[in-house]
């Protein structure tokens, strides 16, 4: 398509104004490496929240999702749980607060706390590492294949006959351009320019969601989408049949394998609830909560993310999937078997959104891609300086050495990313293996390290290793890493446990240590006694039963805040005006059920750092 001037412009004033903001506020941060990972822990809970839903909010995900709510309707709001959508939740009720307590600078640090300095402990703070750094590289190429799609069509430069070589070139040149800022700035230079592009992104999807609500009525989406998609219940079986109207979409819900609805849901929930016990996995999620300033803000963060995040992203999300459903079908009929679902986003845009509002919205998606990749590229020289080089490489580094380190690590990643993410074939396939496959191996080892005080190092490392070992060859097979994660995690499971039973425990030390700081429910009772022992005072945390409560109406919570949008768009003023209702009246309850119960204790026994900023960054970031 052919972008007009002014659009050409808004998108340049844009790239320009990201990387100008990004140098600008990294130029004011000295040289530490908590300043550098961690913005020294003075950024305020609203600002990290922003940064860290600007994060989630990345083109590819768009693009995944509106394909399945073009597919899938209403029902498609429950898919997202493959990731866990839904995590937030457990994060905002007690898992932020528990890791924020520990202090550390990233979950490989965090793995020191937990396990001390053994053999088993070394080794698991090894495989968090390698874990980490491959999630890492997963997403870096996911993101390129993205923005690179993307891409293609709506910049106005051509390069090649090839539309394949369009998309790759554009996606290193992207990328090329968003690594000035990341590697320069760090989490400050990060959390701002998310913040900049959060705002820019929230503009766009509002303006997608009105323009589809005034292009396409509830009677012309009627008649283009099959029985049943406009419902959010499910039997057992999905009853979407899209005969007639677009038979290759029947085709994709058979390739997906989600035809059996109510199989899939209880996976997801199965699957989505042990990921969400085990904690955020090593990425830039978990940097967000470990820079929070206190334990408290690191628990509203959290909560803000889904606040913000859910109803500007599914306005855009609906409003471009009805768009396409009403205007966009015979173009998709015309392709045949080798329908692309993940261009329906860009088609949308270019055929129904005015210049001018285009090159804002087109600034948007770019901000998104850049967001999310900022995000991401951040955690890898975290985890190889502060966990590999500071540590086995050389103990004795400067700030200055360390920092400079970070720069070519994240260039090394960048460049690692972008080459894997030439030879990935969709969006739907490194998306289900991320969150299937590779976290998949990762949920025994993490759900036990939290819960159990028995679990001992040397069984995480084996459950961790043997979770990466299962999750890699399923890139290179057909099994569905969704249906195969039941095996993988009771195969893990009892890897974990049976170790557990030889090693023998960790040192008890270590175990009060660790508990008397973070202070998890759970089955604590023998490392409790002992630190009642040393002082009588100590109590255990009896807020268990209170957790899960809350848990259960947040994602009551959530899902009203992810259907209202789309009920919105979609022109359906009594699922609207349901699921705004349930949304408010679960929040005022959490208001007084967790919200109003939030507070620091136990105080960390030693506080990390916070000097890491001169006074003109003190003051903005506070």
């Amino acid at each position: 398509m052919q972008l007009t001037s002014l659009d050409i412009a808004i998108l340049a004033l844009y790239l320009i104004a990201v990387v100008l903001l990004g140098v600008l506020v990294s130029k004011l941060a000295k040289n530490n490496t908590r300043g550098y990972f961690l913005g020294g822990n003075q950024i305020s809970w609203p600002f990290l929240g922003l940064s860290n839903a600007s994060g989630m909010f990345d083109i590819s995900g768009t693009m995944w999702m509106v394909y399945l709510l073009f597919i899938y309707g209403l029902k498609s709001v429950y898919i997202p749980w493959l990731w866990p959508s839904f995590n937030q939740i457990f994060l905002m009720i007690f898992l932020s607060i528990w890791l924020r307590r520990s202090g550390a600078m990233t979950g490989a640090e965090w793995i020191r706390l937990r396990f001390g300095e053994g053999t088993g402990a070394k080794l698991s703070h090894l495989v968090v590492v390698l874990f980490a750094l491959l999630s890492v590289l997963g997403f870096l190429a996911y993101g390129f294949v993205g923005v690179g799609k993307f891409a293609a069509i709506f910049l106005p430069w051509h390069l090649h006959a090839d539309p394949h070589y369009n998309e790759v070139m554009y996606g290193i040149i992207i990328t090329a351009i968003t690594s000035i800022y990341v590697v320069k700035g760090g989490m400050v230079s990060v959390v701002f320019t998310e913040v900049l592009q959060f705002l820019i992104m929230t503009v766009a999807c509002i303006a997608i969601g009105v323009i589809a609500m005034q292009q396409v009525s509830p009677q012309m989406l009627q008649e283009v989408v099959p029985e049943g998609w406009t419902s959010l219940s499910f039997a057992w079986e999905l009853e979407l049949d899209w005969s007639g109207i677009l038979e290759q979409a029947n085709q994709k819900i058979i390739e997906d394998g989600w035809s059996l609805f109510s199989v899939f849901i209880m996976l997801v929930l199965f699957k989505g609830v042990l990921q969400s016990m085990a904690g955020p996995a090593p990425n830039f999620d978990m940097q967000r909560v470990l820079s929070a300033r206190s334990p408290a803000e690191a628990a509203k963060m959290s909560g803000f993310v889904s606040i913000v995040l859910l109803f500007p992203r599914y306005m855009m999300i609906t409003g471009l999937s009805v768009l396409a459903l009403v205007y966009f079908m015979p173009t998709l009929r015309e392709m045949g078997p080798n329908v692309d679902f993940e261009k329906i986003l860009p088609f949308a845009l270019a055929n129904f959104v005015p210049s001018g509002l285009l090159g804002l919205i087109i600034a948007g998606l770019l901000a998104t891609f850049m967001s999310t990749f900022a995000a991401t590229t951040n955690a890898a020289p975290a985890y190889v300086v502060n966990d590999i080089y500071r540590r086995y490489v050389n103990p004795n580094a400067t700030e200055k050495q360390s920092v400079m380190m970070s720069y070519v690590v994240s260039v090394a990643f960048i460049v690692m990313g972008t080459l894997i993410g030439l030879f990935i074939p969709s969006l739907n396939s490194i998306v289900l293996w991320l969150v299937s496959a590779l976290y998949g191996g990762y949920t025994a080892s993490n759900v036990l390290k939290w819960y159990w005080w028995r679990f001992s190092g040397m069984a995480y490392f084996a459950g961790m290793a043997a979770g990466i070992v299962g999750a890699v060859p399923m890139m290179f097979t057909d099994v569905s890493p969704l249906f195969a994660f039941p095996f993988l995690f009771a195969f893990c499971l009892v890897i974990c446990v049976v170790t557990s039973l030889i090693s023998g425990p960790d040192d008890m030390e270590v175990l009060k240590k660790f508990y008397l700081r973070t202070r998890p429910w759970g089955f604590w009772k023998p490392v409790l006694m002992a630190a009642q022992y040393d002082d009588p005072t100590v109590q255990g945390n009896p807020n268990f039963i209170r957790d899960m409560m809350n848990v259960v109406i947040g994602l009551v919570w959530h899902t009203c805040l992810t259907a209202a949008p789309i009920f919105l768009v979609i022109q359906q003023w009594q699922g609207f005006t349901a699921t705004l209702g349930c949304a408010l009246l679960t929040t005022i309850i959490l208001k007084f059920s967790w919200w109003d119960k939030l507070n620091d204790e136990p105080k960390l026994q030693s506080q990390p750092e916070t000097h890491g900023y001169d006074a003109p960054l003190q003051k903005l970031i506070k």
